[in-house]
This record gives structure tokens, C-alpha cells and sequence, in this order.
């Protein structure tokens, strides 16, 4: 009995440490890249579990003619992968707003405020000074009210730099 409880106690010790991870308690940075032109977004990531987080994203995009905001918040599960690589899915949603001035026709000028919901996969590596790296990408489903975006679905794909702590 006393064998078989000692190998009861092994096996459940190394089941947790092997799902073990290491994700920092805390990492703001800059998440870089969109879709349809290039845009910035100040990143924050708050780790709530070894394995969950939250992320807030402040971001901002232009392109021709258009420029914008959006705040984004979405909640993480993180996997590890091999070493200080992990992969994470995450949902969420946001708002923003934003301004398209027709260089041609002033009468085209529109903007509009709108909320979305977002998906979130990517791949991230953890490296031994306190620096992450990403790559992720993120559809996003837009409900606005403007008349002239006809295109509600958003491919965002976007590089992501921040320093953990």
C-alpha cells in the first residue's frame, strides 16, 4: 500500500510539472501590423493563471485617407510548445471608431463608431532576457453603422514586441 501510494504522489508530481509553464505575471509592448494598412498598438498582457492571461490592446491604424482607433480586450489560454516557444487561442471583442476623408470627393467623407468581436491565435517565444516575441492573427467581426463598409470581417495579422516583468 505504502509502494502504491509513493507511486501515486510520483506520477501525479510529474503530470504537473510536465503541463508546467512559464508565462510572465506581467509584459506591455507593441503589437505591429493590420490588414489593410500599417497600424500600431500598444499591447498589455496580465497573467492570471500559469496557463490564462488577458491582453488590452490601445491601438491606432492609417492608411489612405483613413485613420482610426480601437481598444481591444481578449483572454488567453497559453500552451506550451517546445522550450520557450508556447502557442495561445484566445476570445474577445472590443470598440473603436474612425475617419475616411476622399481626397477626389469631399461629399464620400464618412466615419463610424462601431464594436467587434475577436478570435486570436498565435505563436510566441519567451526569450531568456525578458523579451517576447509574436506572431498572431486575429479575425475580428465588426458591427458599425455606417452605409459604406460593407466589409464587416477583418483579417488582422500583426508582430508583437514586449518587455515582461
Amino acid at each position: 500500500m505504502k509502494k502504491l501510494f509513493l507511486f501515486a504522489i510520483t506520477v501525479l508530481g510529474f503530470a504537473l510539472t510536465s503541463n508546467a509553464q512559464e508565462i510572465s505575471k506581467n509584459a506591455i509592448g507593441l503589437r505591429l501590423g493590420d490588414s489593410d494598412g500599417f497600424g500600431a498598438e500598444i499591447s498589455y498582457q496580465h497573467a492570471l493563471s500559469t496557463a490564462n492571461r488577458l491582453e488590452v490592446d490601445l491601438g491606432w491604424r492609417d492608411g489612405n485617407n483613413f485613420d482610426g482607433f480601437k481598444l481591444t480586450g481578449l483572454y488567453q489560454w497559453v500552451f506550451p510548445l517546445d522550450g520557450s516557444f508556447n502557442w495561445y487561442v484566445g476570445a474577445g471583442g472590443g470598440f473603436g471608431s474612425f475617419n475616411y476623408d476622399s481626397s477626389t470627393d469631399p461629399s464620400k467623407d464618412y466615419s463610424d463608431t462601431f464594436v467587434f468581436a475577436a478570435g486570436d491565435i498565435g505563436i510566441e517565444y519567451n526569450f531568456d532576457i525578458p523579451l517576447l516575441i509574436s506572431l498572431d492573427f486575429r479575425p475580428e467581426l465588426g458591427f458599425g453603422n455606417s452605409t459604406y463598409n460593407n466589409n464587416d470581417l477583418d483579417f488582422d495579422i500583426a508582430l508583437g514586441i514586449r518587455y515582461q516583468f
